[in-house]
């Protein structure tokens, strides 16, 4: 019976068992008496063994490189990291698939757990007018045709400080953000006003939100009205319309650890900074091929 090659579970869990078995009677026991016990044979444990340590050897090799990539994308997920580090193991010759990679991660426990957070950061009951959807049923196809901008929260051990995004719908690159201690208005204009300024022309765009007094109010809409932005916005209590601005907000918390309890605002400021350069030039997106938001929305503009 050629067990080297294809062992059952059955065999694998005696070899296993004899390895063990081998180690606690180190001394007491030769191999030939403790292999006959489990009616296994000498060269097929040595066999076994060999194909043991390889394994393990491997193994770390494999968690050594996904630990030195997980230093700046520390949740990165098991798909992307079989794209982000291919390279890696090829270099090292290792045929690594999604399966062999989960279960490598698994066992180190390893694998991202995503958080759910609930908080409150429209107030849609105001006086100010609230604009249609109109991007319902529009088909993006370049950079710079929709931006979508929400606001979500950053705990400090003071309070909250809120921080504003404005993402490119293409490309989903984070375009202009701005972190503040209240919810007022100025964080918004801000991030709106870092995202025009460093895109230029905004020929034939259009902003869509919800319908949060700060994106319906004057200053704000006069903003997009003078730079000729058309305007746009989630219907009432209707979320998913703007589901694209709510997954960037998960994505900077659950994989770049803005979920946390940071000591101020000053230090929260530079966690963001740091998250947002690396979620827009290094971090890969399904949904672009794998490619990251920068290099889509360089190659496309």
């Amino acid at each position: 019976m050629r067990i080297q090659k294809c062992p059952t579970t059955q065999k694998k869990t005696q070899y296993q068992a004899l390895i063990k078995a081998k180690d606690k009677a180190k001394g007491f026991a030769s191999l030939s008496t403790i292999t006959s016990c489990f009616g296994l044979k000498r060269d097929a444990y040595y066999k076994f063994k060999n194909r043991a340590d390889k394994r393990f050897i491997q193994e770390q090799q494999i968690i050594n490189i996904v630990k030195k990539r997980r230093k700046s994308l520390p949740r990165e997920g098991v798909r992307k990291l079989i794209k982000s580090l291919d390279n890696d193991f090829s270099k090292l010759n290792i045929k690594v698939g999604r399966d062999k990679l989960f279960n490598v991660l698994r066992s180190q426990n390893m694998l991202t757990l995503r958080k759910k957070y609930s908080s409150r950061t429209t107030n849609s009951h105001h006086r100010f007018y609230k604009y249609n959807n109109i991007i319902k049923d529009l088909e993006v196809t370049k950079p710079n045709q929709v931006w979508v901008s929400d606001i979500t929260y950053i705990r400090t051990l003071k309070g909250f400080c809120y921080l504003a995004l404005t993402t490119d719908m293409y490309s989903r690159k984070i375009v202009g953000y701005d972190l503040s201690d209240s919810l007022k208005l100025k964080g918004c204009v801000r991030a709106l006003n870092k995202a025009i300024y460093k895109v230029k022309n905004v020929s034939g765009l259009i902003h869509h939100s919800d319908r949060g007094i700060q994106y319906c109010s004057n200053v704000y809409t006069q903003i997009l009205k003078r730079k000729k932005i058309d305007i746009s916005m989630t219907q009432e209590n209707h979320c998913y319309e703007n589901a694209m601005a709510e997954r960037v907000n998960g994505i900077l918390k659950d994989e770049f650890y803005l979920d946390q309890t940071f000591n101020n605002v000053a230090h929260a400021k530079r966690a963001t900074k740091n998250a947002i350069n690396l979620y827009n030039e290094v971090r890969l997106h399904l949904s672009l091929d794998y490619k990251t938001p920068n290099m889509v929305y360089q190659l496309s503009a």
